[in-house]
């Protein structure tokens, strides 16, 4: 496994032909016109850590910044396994033991039942209807943590969960224990409404991926514990089969989707590898990590289709034309 040095721009390449034997050039040519035409700026193949395939398109380039939007849920993930190996915080502790109480508008007697664990699996029964404000006014009572699976930008509290717990800013912690440790740029920024959202150039996506692809390792070193990440990358819960810790799984029996409780019946992109493990963000910002194939897949841009929080038809056209390609 190739990992690409902490501070420089080299990133050593790979043909196509040398890791994909039925590469078809052909398809090729319909995979970059079907990203340009669904206005996508940055695309990118790694296989063993070396890149196969990187475009750009509509003035995009290897330096250019983008927003990650909620595939960044998986930076906060990577990030509360460290501070849980190194002491900080508990998963099965009441969230309310760091934040006090009344960081929702919860009874207390609900309140104190939330855990860091229920705000990774999206199992912490607030309601998911009432947009993306985390203030305590907008997290009420739907059902009881650990009974209901919903969607929510409410893994926001577990960066104040670190804060508190580390005493030191989420930024900070941030940077020295996983940004600066696999070379990434990038930073969080607040957007107009309000949001922090994180944003960088197409190659530092492409780092994280690598480190997920190898269980929270980066060449000699584990950032993340391995049985945290592996843990983070399987079925968190027993409602979603489909979630793991802030990950969304492919391949599953059945899925749940955001602002939706139905269960949807086979895998979530049929197209994709059965072992992928997805970060899936609004307007489809993706990451895809695929085992099996020592892949990444990395896609940044506007929106393909109609505005998404996470899935979309995309998705599975998309892995068709990879398909078509790597076959």
């Amino acid at each position: 496994m190739y990992f690409p040095p902490l501070e420089s721009d080299v990133w050593e390449t790979t043909s196509p032909e040398a890791v994909f034997p039925n590469w078809k050039p052909d398809g090729l040519a319909q995979l970059q016109d079907y990203l340009q035409n669904r206005n996508t700026k940055s695309f990118m193949i790694l296989v063993n850590g070396k890149i196969v395939l990187e475009e750009y398109y509509e003035g995009h380039d290897a330096e250019t910044f983008w927003y990650w939007a909620s595939a960044e849920k998986t930076l906060t993930s990577a990030v509360v396994g460290v501070a849980e190996h190194e002491g900080f915080l508990s998963l099965d502790s009441p969230v309310s033991d760091y934040l006090g109480t009344n960081w929702t508008s919860v009874p207390q007697d609900k309140e104190v039942l939330i855990t860091s664990r229920h705000l990774l699996t999206m199992t912490s029964g607030l309601d998911d209807s009432l947009g993306d404000n985390v203030s305590p006014d907008s997290l009420k009572y739907v059902a009881d943590a650990g009974t209901r699976w919903a969607y929510h930008n409410v893994d926001v509290k577990l960066q104040q969960v670190i804060e508190v717990a580390t005493g030191q800013p989420w930024m900070d912690y941030f940077r020295e224990r996983l940004r600066n440790q696999i070379g990434m740029t990038g930073g969080w920024f607040e957007q107009d409404d309000g949001l922090i959202v994180y944003g960088s150039n197409m190659r530092s996506m492409a780092r994280f991926g690598l480190l997920a692809l190898n269980n929270g390792h980066w060449d000699g070193v584990q950032i993340v514990p391995e049985t945290y990440y592996v843990a983070s990358m399987q079925p968190s819960q027993d409602i979603n089969q489909s979630y793991g810790y802030l990950w969304w799984i492919n391949g599953q029996e059945s899925y749940r989707l955001p602002q939706v409780q139905l269960d949807f019946l086979g895998s979530m992109i049929p197209s994709g590898p059965n072992d992928m493990r997805m970060a899936l963000g609004k307007n489809d910002q993706k990451i895809y990590v695929v085992p099996s194939q020592q892949m990444v897949v990395i896609r940044m841009g506007q929106m393909a289709y109609e505005s998404t929080l996470s899935l979309s038809q995309f998705d599975n056209e998309l892995w068709e034309k990879i398909n078509a390609v790597i076959e």
